[in-house]
């Protein structure tokens, strides 16, 4: 074999490996600084960065953050990632599937051009870690869009960790910005944990027992779920102090509104 050859099997290979693990990259430096800008992480904030594949978006980062920590599955990037960004005293990259890694015990937060095959597990591996202050996600646009309402639609998932989280969705990316180019566009999603929760701790099991009987998929209404466990008079009561319509979809109801809605259940 020619020596020719030996480049066009490696990108063949890398290629190979991107598809397998939905791993897709950020062609564009400025692209990738823009969204690293926008996770608003500075030069005291602890970092992970989930799939830095080939550090497009390590590069603006260490250039911000206190302390850089990458965890990729490709042991073929991570060798790449030390050889290149290694000299960095504050960047440390290990070979691990985030889903097996315990969080840290500091404050940090999550930036992450992540593999979309996994997204909803980085996104629940987030909201689980206590110190987590914010995540910065490149997800699937229409992740992004569902998780932050932009449909006028809101997931179980948001609503859940509403009074903890703010979801908001952020830039948007198109198709051909990556490589190996995904059949559908990007956006990212920032969820940011609350300075002060809207919920006590000791209301969240109940609140979630309200989500759960909501998106339950009985009754076709929120309102007409309700109605299976109190009386329909303070169902529908509830619903008018929150502000819900009595025929209004579940998946239609604003987070906001389920905050009230608790509230008007448990005065």
């Amino acid at each position: 074999m020619s020596r020719s050859q030996f480049p066009r099997a490696r990108e063949h290979r890398d290629i190979s490996n991107r598809k397998a693990l939905s791993q897709n990259f950020l062609r564009d430096p400025h692209v990738a600084r823009d969204f690293v800008v926008s996770a608003d992480v500075g030069p005291y904030d602890l970092v992970i960065e989930v799939g830095p594949g080939d550090g497009m978006v390590t590069r603006p980062l260490l250039d911000r953050a206190r302390r850089v920590i990458a965890y990729e599955k490709d042991r073929h990037f991570v060798e790449r990632l030390r050889s290149r960004l290694g000299h960095h005293e504050h960047f440390r990259c290990h070979q691990a599937d985030i889903r097996d890694v315990r969080p840290p015990r500091e404050p940090f937060a999550v930036v992450s051009n992540a593999p979309f095959g996994i997204t909803t597990d980085i996104v629940r591996w987030c909201l689980k870690a206590q110190a987590l202050t914010s995540a910065t996600l490149v997800t699937q646009l229409e992740f992004a869009r569902k998780h932050t309402g932009d449909f006028g639609r809101w997931s179980r998932l948001t609503v859940e960790h509403w009074p903890e989280f703010d979801f908001t969705l952020g830039m948007r990316i198109g198709r051909h910005e990556f490589r190996p180019v995904p059949q559908v566009d990007a956006g990212a999603i920032h969820l940011r944990r609350r300075p002060k929760p809207l919920l006590p701790e000791d209301a969240m099991i109940d609140y979630l027992d309200l989500v759960d009987l909501g998106f339950s998929g009985v009754g076709g209404s929120l309102a007409a779920s309700l109605c299976r466990v109190v009386p329909k008079h303070t169902a529908h009561r509830a619903c008018a102090e929150a502000g819900i319509a009595r025929d209004r979809p579940v998946g239609l109801v604003p987070p906001d509104r389920w905050i009230a809605l608790f509230a008007a259940l448990t005065r």
